[in-house]
């Protein structure tokens, strides 16, 4: 934008028969037509009263001259250029540089102080806020207002209030004052007061339009334009072509801030501002926690349902996640990542096959397998005093307990050492444990006769229950695999069948395939070996798996949509309450982005709030848990993630309040409660 000064001869303000319609027939309301073909021509320096009875329709003409509403028709042209070619944001540009507001009504806001309430205006211009306090401060000081700096507006007089707003409205350079009623609202000693500062400002070359149904107020402009029902019934400059030169003599007399009586052009396709995006976050934040903690009550119950429902993810999630873990270890018993291997007559005919312990080395080397245990087992009588009994022997070697994730109750498993030493060792079963030693409960040390040798009791297996409608574990003995094959079956020249256990359930099919590959190869291309997949379990953990994965995301998708919600309406109850500030913030010169941003960021900063206080709670009540027992497992990823969600459920949730505060019309807005 390049300045220049106002050309003295051209109006600064040119009004065109100006008309203003309410109502739509169309949609049944009646037409009201409040302004019925205004002319008017204003120019740079003067002090103008409109004067007229309540219902003439002096501020409306004032809200169309300070472009806070449109003609139905008409022209508007401000320094020559037509403002219905102006977008929202070149009229916000106007409002913020050319115009300064003085209200009745003050329309301070309220919990902002006296200085911050002064440098509204600048904070949307683009002023840094070291240039714009020092700037703030001067002008609340050159108004008696020195004192009264960090002062609220309830802190302050009526009087006080109305010097600030009038400070307000020269933040920005105050080209054009716009006062509606200023002393309506005043005593007639503060009233006077106000008076004589706007007098001041326009000896100092400010153009000053007064709006007022007060003819002694009226009296004290150098102009005077009386209105009554729409229209101008009356203009005390008779010679309006004199009104160039006056204004001439005015801004040349004029002093201090009358070096600010130069304008720029209005900018076309809206006016970017001059603040960094860091620092209108940072203000916008400001203003929103300052908001909150002066509703605290309902800041705190709005931050009740994020907490709860960011608390809810991250405990489902650690349950679930405890729970899933659990289940899987429990179908590991059952081996979902077992297969079962053995001899057979290849199907081409011809003798079964032979498994050698250099297979078993072989398939060992492959990075598919975590286990290879061969196992020879058949029933076998068992005596112990006078009890004997046809029981299973399970001869296996040491990694048993580590195939199918069981464990012993008493005592312990035996070793790879005493198997390969061919030790006469026997681990019970639950109900071989109760069997043999009913009135026992410590039966370690004690001797079991097996076929014909001795085997020492060294331990009991945990109950297990059965693994299929043929076989209980629980009912089982368990001897070390070598001493087994020299002791009780020296006939076995190979196991009855060998345990693989795959490094997981996911690459049991590839383990099968490099299995069958293996042997195929060192059988000499015969299948004479079998291999059994367990299918129909790794399919159970699967679904179990997606069962559970989706109702944990139900769960975090419920409580995220509950605590979105929660901020939604606590952002639409903001909008309306604060719906004359937003008024407030778009007479001053603040963009649709600007109030857009703003309540963004209050709902942002809520959200951010809830899910901090949501992950500690979160952490608190799983150590809770944890001490009580429940299995649980956090996830680093999944409390970020919570974390993550609650504040972009919150800012989707929070997008259409601030949307809907940014299309407010500004008028409207600064008639609301």
């Amino acid at each position: 934008m390049v300045s220049g000064p106002v050309d003295a001869n051209q109006p600064l303000i040119a009004l065109r028969g100006i008309r203003k319609h309410y109502g739509d027939p169309a949609s049944g309301q009646p037409l009201v037509t409040v302004l019925h073909g205004i002319d008017l021509d204003i120019y740079a320096g003067e002090f103008v009263a409109v004067v007229g009875s309540s219902g003439s329709g002096k501020s409306t003409l004032m809200n169309i001259l300070g472009c806070l509403d449109r003609p139905s028709d008409g022209s508007y042209h401000f320094q020559g250029q037509d403002v219905a070619q102006f977008d929202s944001d070149a009229l916000a540009w106007l409002r913020r540089e050319a115009f300064g507001f003085v209200f009745q009504g003050y329309h301070l806001i309220a919990s902002e102080s006296a200085s911050e309430n002064v440098e509204m205006p600048a904070i949307y211009s683009g002023l840094p806020k070291g240039e714009r306090v020092q700037r703030a401060q001067s002008l609340l000081q050159r108004l008696g207002l020195g004192e009264r700096l960090g002062n609220r507006p309830n802190q302050l007089s009526g009087g006080q209030q109305q010097r600030v707003s009038i400070a307000r409205a020269l933040m920005n350079g105050g080209h054009i004052i716009l006062a509606d009623e200023p002393t309506g609202a005043l005593d007639s000693h503060s009233g006077a007061e106000v008076m004589a500062l706007l007098r001041e400002l326009a000896a100092a070359g400010h153009t000053i339009i007064l709006i007022t149904h007060d003819r002694e107020v009226a009296a004290q402009a150098q102009r005077v334009i009386e209105i009554s029902d729409g229209r101008i019934v009356g203009d005390s400059a008779s010679q309006p072509e004199a009104a160039p030169a006056a204004a001439t003599a005015t801004a040349s007399a004029s002093t201090g801030e009358g070096t600010r009586m130069q304008l720029a052009p209005v900018p076309q396709g809206g006016s970017a501002s001059a603040t960094p995006l860091w620092a209108e976050l940072l203000e916008a934040a400001r203003s929103a926690w300052r908001g909150m903690r002066l509703n605290r009550v309902r800041t705190s119950l709005t931050l009740l349902g994020i907490v709860i429902g960011v608390v809810s993810v991250i405990v489902m999630l650690a349950i679930g996640e405890g729970a899933r873990r659990k289940v899987v270890e429990q179908m590991g018993t059952m081996g979902t990542a077992i297969l079962y291997m053995g001899s057979k007559p290849p199907a081409t005919g011809g003798p079964a096959g032979q498994i050698t312990e250099e297979d078993l080395d072989a398939l060992r080397e492959l990075p598919e397998i975590r286990r290879v245990m061969p196992v020879i087992g058949d029933p076998v009588t068992v005596r112990y005093g006078n009890a004997d009994k046809q029981v299973y022997v399970f001869a296996a070697s040491e990694e048993m307990p580590l195939v199918h994730h069981w464990k012993p109750k008493l005592g312990r498993y035996y070793t790879d050492t005493e198997d390969r030493d061919l030790a006469p060792l026997v681990v019970l079963g639950h109900k071989a444990h109760k069997h043999f030693f009913p009135d026992t409960p410590n039966p370690l040390g004690r001797q079991l006769i097996i076929g014909t040798s001795a085997f020492e009791v060294i331990g009991v297996m945990s109950e297990r229950g059965a693994d299929s409608g043929a076989q209980d574990y629980d009912d089982m003995v368990f001897i070390p695999y070598q001493s087994g094959r020299a002791r009780v079956y020296q006939a076995q020249t190979q196991p009855d069948y060998v345990v693989v256990e795959a490094m997981s359930s996911e690459v049991v099919n590839e383990a099968e395939a490099a299995i069958h590959r293996v042997l195929l190869a060192r059988h000499g291309g015969r299948e004479d070996f079998g291999i059994g997949n367990a299918a129909a379990r790794i399919q159970a953990e699967a679904a179990t798996r997606q069962s559970m994965a989706v109702m944990l995301g139900l769960i975090a998708a419920v409580s995220l949509v509950v605590g979105g919600i929660g901020v939604m309406n606590v952002m639409l109850m903001t909008v309306r309450e604060r719906t004359r500030e937003i008024g407030i913030r778009m007479a001053v010169g603040a963009r649709q982005s600007d109030i857009l941003r703003q309540f963004l960021t209050e709902a942002s900063l809520v959200t951010l709030s809830g899910g901090t206080v949501g992950l500690v709670v979160g952490a608190l009540v799983g150590a809770v848990l944890v001490l009580a027992g429940v299995p649980v497992v956090f996830s680093i990823r999944a409390m970020a993630g919570a974390f993550a969600c609650a504040v972009v459920t919150g800012l989707v949730f929070g997008y259409m309040p601030a949307k809907t505060a940014a299309r407010l019309d500004p008028v409207r807005a600064l008639a609301g409660e």
